[in-house]
């Protein structure tokens, strides 16, 4: 046990290099990174797309490095971690959302975060539990939202199970099919390249809300 302590603090304090964490955590610090960014609000500034598409890479041989994980066993143990993750973050929005609303702004919560889930989740309704897995800070908040909205739990899970299907599925496969090309040979480029992607929604989404709140200025 004191070992599995000793390796996940080394895995946690390389987050800033989500090869190395990979290296050293394995499959059980992801899937604890996963489980953390889905269900808790305070998960959301964990390494999560990045991190699936780099651990993809590492599937499969490239030159003199070997296939450090399995594909299949990365896919179930992600998908697992995503859907129990936002089962919490459901149940913990249904029990205690309304005082969450009640705190003050801190240096990792901040009330706009919760804003902003609940006008994705009032928009795309229960389809924002599968696409808002592709977009930084919403995925953390929006089960917490529906948990607040009183969604029905059978549906919730149906949404959530297909939500973590498709984004644990398609980051592994692509992952997979580069780390088979010359970019896994710069895991630094395609982690920075995931997130600017991961981020883009978020920031097409600002840019909209600024320019609509010059034309009321205007008008």
């Amino acid at each position: 046990m004191d070992h599995w302590f000793e390796t996940l603090k080394a895995a946690l304090r390389s987050l800033s290099d989500v090869e190395q964490m990979i290296k050293i955590g394995g499959i059980p610090v992801m899937t604890l990174i996963v489980f953390a960014e889905t269900g808790l609000l305070l998960g959301f500034f964990l390494p999560g797309d990045s991190m699936i598409v780099v651990a993809g890479i590492l599937t499969i041989a490239n030159g003199e490095r070997p296939a450090l994980l399995d594909p299949w066993t990365l896919f179930f143990a992600l998908t697992i971690a995503g859907i129990v993750g936002n089962e919490l973050g459901r149940w913990l929005g249904e029990k205690f959302g309304e005082r969450v609303e009640r705190w003050e702004d801190g240096r990792l919560y901040k009330r706009r975060y919760l804003a902003a889930a609940r006008a994705y989740y009032a928009e795309k309704g229960a389809s924002s539990l599968v696409m808002a897995r592709f977009i930084p800070i919403i995925r953390s908040f929006v089960p917490f939202v529906a948990g607040m909205g009183k969604m029905p739990p059978r549906r919730f899970f149906l949404w959530n199970v297909v939500g973590a299907v498709v984004w644990i599925g398609s980051l592994v496969l692509l992952g997979h099919l580069i780390g088979g090309t010359p970019l896994a040979a710069n895991l630094g480029l395609v982690t920075l390249g995931v997130i600017f992607l991961s981020f883009l929604p978020v920031l097409i989404r600002a840019g909209r809300a600024w320019l609509s709140a010059r034309r009321e200025t205007r008008t």
